[in-house]
This record gives C-alpha cells, structure tokens and sequence, in this order.
C-alpha cells in the first residue's frame, strides 16, 4: 500500500456498469466471514487505543507564543489563537497564491470540509483553527466561498518557517499544541495520510464492498477503481462521461456552485463586494 495516493481520476463508473461483484453465500457463512475479520478490527482498534496512549507520553518543543499570525481584526500572536484555552490543533493549508479557486489544494479543501461542529473540541479545552500557508484576504475569500466556520488565520513568511521548521512547507500538516501559562508548546505533528484523522468520508467508504475505489488500493480484480482522492477531472477515454462531474475542481467546490456562491477570489482583478457569498 502505497502512503501517498497521487491518482487524480475521474468518478467511477455507475453501479450499472460494474460486472463483478462481491461472492453471495448464505447468511451463516457471510456471518463466519464477518466474524473472522472483527477478530482483526477490534485487534487494530486495540493497537489503535495504544498508540494513542504511546502519543499522550510523547516530549514536547517549546515554541515562540509571538509568533504572528493575521485574522479577521489583523495581527494575533500563536498564543491568542488558542481563544484562552488551553490546547490548539492547527491544520496548515496549503495555498497557491494568484491562482484561481479551481487550482487550490485539492487535499486541504477536502480535509477542511470535514470539520464542521467543534463544540466536542471545545468541551475538552482544545480549540482548533486553519493557518493558510498564503495571504489572508486572498485565502479568506476561498473560505468564505466554501461556506466554513473555523477559524481561519495566515501564516507567512518567517512565522511560517518557525512554526513549521525541518519540515516540508507546502504540504499538509496537522499540529497539535499545548498551552501552558504564557509558554507554549508543539506536542505532535503529522502530514500525509496522517491527516486523514480530519477526515469521516474515507472512513466510511472503507465499510463498503468497493473502498474507496482508487487505483492504490488493493482489491479484488475488476473492482470500480476510477476515482481521484479528492479532485474530480472527467473527459479521459478511460473514465465515463458523467455530465455531472465537470472538469478541475476539488470535489467539495461543485457543491458550493450548485448552490450559487461564486468563487471569485479576485485572482484575475479586483472581486466584487460580497462576490464570495452565496446568493
């Protein structure tokens, strides 16, 4: 199993088009099948469960609580963004500067998606925020457009460095950090399919006979294989011509065009007022 998926296909064919299916047996031999494989998931939720516990013991970096970040009202320090309490997970977005709603991180708008109620967050004190890897007013303008509620910051240049040092900057992280007083604290990152952890779609797709249907996955001969990890692209001879996925988009954006919201992130000249916003 590959780490990094890169495939970016098309939708996959319609459930009339597939020719093989799982095998149909009787009820007591699917039950003895079943049965066998929650011996492996409740194994896999156990070492999950230890993980998590290995995590909770893991060190942590003091980091610089001044760091500066820009939000709605300008200027705020790292330890502002914690909103008084007293842990912060930050998901670094990824941004293409200039560049059209169309051609954004694909992987960020789909993670992003997913957040919706932070109210559980809040409960336990920690606070969960977006820190775009580009410029405010530009990439706030792709966060309204896609209807989110988190909080929505920029970091840039020499605070982006600092906060992200030794690792690669242009690519999705997850960062979890620990406030204490005044000091502050990064206590676990991760990138890659660790951010997954975001994300509830894949996890559901993972129940079905088909996954998630992509080309790095290992399943059975002939199984629907088609889709991108999150960018829908139609139009190659080898994927079908489903009218509805249109070309070049992170999927979660047609949503937003059905229901008239305009993605206008003045890349090409200056956005009309309130451009952003549904209608």
């Amino acid at each position: 199993m590959n780490d990094e998926p890169t495939n970016l296909g098309g939708p996959a064919a319609d459930a009339t088009n597939v020719a093989h299916l799982p095998a149909v047996v009787e009820r007591a031999t699917f039950q003895v099948e079943l049965d066998g494989l929650r011996v492996r998931e409740k194994a896999h939720t156990h070492q999950g469960d230890a993980i998590a516990s290995a995590r909770r013991r893991l060190p942590m970096v003091e980091v610089d609580p001044n760091l500066e970040l820009i939000g709605p009202d300008g200027s705020l320090t790292l330890l502002e963004a914690f909103e008084g309490r007293r842990q912060l997970i930050a998901y670094y977005f990824m941004w293409h500067t200039g560049h059209p709603a169309a051609e954004q991180c694909e992987g960020c708008t789909w993670v992003t998606t997913q957040v919706a109620e932070l109210s559980y967050l809040h409960s336990r004190g920690i606070t969960y925020a977006v820190f775009c890897q580009g410029p405010y007013e530009e990439s706030k303008r792709y966060y309204d457009f896609m209807g989110w509620e988190m909080p929505w910051y920029s970091a840039q240049g020499s605070s982006l460095d600092a906060l992200l040092v030794g690792r690669h900057i242009g690519r999705m992280h997850l960062v979890c950090y620990l406030r204490d007083g005044d000091r502050v604290f990064e206590t676990y990152w991760t990138t890659v399919r660790g951010v997954e952890a975001m994300d509830y779609s894949y996890a559901l797709m993972d129940l079905t006979a088909y996954g998630r249907q992509e080309t790095w996955e290992d399943s059975p001969p002939g199984w629907p294989q088609q889709c991108s990890i999150t960018r829908s692209r139609a139009g190659s001879p080898d994927w079908p011509p489903i009218a509805v996925w249109p070309e070049g988009r992170p999927i979660a954006q047609w949503s937003r065009l059905e229901a008239g919201c305009s993605d206008d992130l003045g890349t090409t000249g200056p956005p009309s007022e309130g451009s952003h916003h549904c209608h």
